[in-house]
C-alpha cells in the first residue's frame, strides 16, 4: 500500500511558493542594496530596520540572501537543465540502441561516476574558474551519470510496449519514438530526478562557494555567507542561524515537494 502524506507535500508546495515569490520580488527590488558596505551597522542585531539584521561589513543579510535566493535558483535550475540534456541523450541512445551504443556511453557514465562528485566539481572549477557559468557546467557535468541512467533504464522499460513496436513497425523515427511515446511514459522518473537533482545541485553550490570555489564576490552566496559567519558566530549568531535555516528551508521544501511525483511513480509501477 502506497502511503501518501498530503501534509508534507503542501508544506513542501508553501516553501516553494514562498521563494518563488521571493525571486521574483529580488528581480526588482531588495530593501538595501545587497552590496553596499557600511562599517557603522555592521553586526546589527534583526530589528524593525534590519530584519535578519546585519554582517560584518554593515550589509543587510536579508537583502543578501534574497539576491542569492535569485542566483541559487538561477544556478540550480541551470545546472539540472545542462545535467538533463546531455543525460537524456546519452541515456535515451544508449536505452534505445543497446548492444554496442549501450557498451560504449555506459563505460562512459561509469567513468565519469569513478570519481567522487563533489571532488570532480572542485576540479573543473580549478581548472577553468570560479564563476556562475563555470559552476553550473562544474555541477551539471557531476549530474549527467544520473539523468542518464534514469532515463536509460525508463527506455529499456518502455521500448519493449506494444505501442512502440507498433510505432516501429509503422517507420517511426527513433527521434519520434522517443519524444511522442516513450519520454511521455517516464515523466514521472524524470520529474523525481529533477527535484530531487535542484536540491542536491543548491548543496553542491553552496559547498563549492563555502569552500571559495563557487560564485565569485562581491555576488551573495549561500555557502559563502555560511563560511563567514561561522568565524562570528558568538558575536552574531543571526548571520549563521538566518543563512543556514534559508539554505536548510529551500532544500527541504524541493525534497518534500519531490514526494508527490515519487507517490506517482509507485503508484503506476503498482498499477
Amino acid at each position: 500500500m502506497i502511503r501518501e502524506n498530503k501534509l508534507s507535500i503542501k508544506i513542501g508546495k508553501i516553501i516553494l511558493i514562498l521563494y518563488l515569490l521571493v525571486f521574483i520580488i529580488s528581480i526588482f527590488w531588495t530593501p538595501y542594496n545587497p552590496n553596499e558596505i557600511v562599517t557603522a551597522d555592521k553586526f546589527l542585531s534583526p530589528s524593525l530596520e534590519h530584519l535578519f539584521g546585519t554582517d560584518n561589513m554593515g550589509r543587510d543579510i536579508l537583502s543578501r540572501i534574497m539576491e542569492g535566493t535569485k542566483i541559487t535558483v538561477l544556478l540550480s535550475f541551470g545546472t539540472v537543465f545542462f545535467a538533463l540534456v546531455f543525460g537524456s541523450i546519452i541515456g535515451a541512445s544508449a536505452g534505445y540502441f543497446g548492444g554496442n551504443v549501450d557498451e560504449i556511453l555506459m563505460r562512459f557514465i561509469d567513468s565519469l561516476m569513478a570519481f567522487p562528485g563533489i571532488l570532480f566539481a572542485m576540479m573543473l572549477v580549478f581548472v577553468f574558474g570560479a564563476g556562475i557559468l563555470n559552476t553550473i557546467i562544474a555541477i551539471g557535468t557531476m549530474s549527467i551519470p544520473y539523468f542518464a541512467r534514469v532515463v536509460r533504464s525508463g527506455f529499456l522499460q518502455v521500448k519493449e510496449s506494444v505501442f512502440v513496436k507498433s510505432a516501429i513497425v509503422k517507420g517511426a523515427s527513433p527521434f519520434y519514438i522517443a519524444k511522442n511515446h516513450i519520454f511521455p511514459n517516464i515523466k514521472n522518473q524524470l520529474m523525481v530526478a529533477i527535484i530531487l537533482s535542484i536540491s542536491s545541485a543548491i548543496l553542491s553550490e553552496a559547498g563549492l562557494s563555502y569552500l571559495g570555489l563557487g560564485v565569485r564576490p562581491p555576488h551573495p552566496s549561500w555557502g559563502r555567507m555560511l563560511k563567514e559567519s561561522q568565524a562570528y558566530f558568538t558575536q552574531a549568531p543571526w548571520y549563521f542561524i538566518f543563512s543556514g535555516l534559508n539554505l536548510s528551508l529551500l532544500v527541504l521544501g524541493f525534497t518534500l515537494f519531490g514526494e508527490n511525483f515519487r507517490n506517482k511513480r509507485l503508484k503506476e509501477k503498482k498499477g
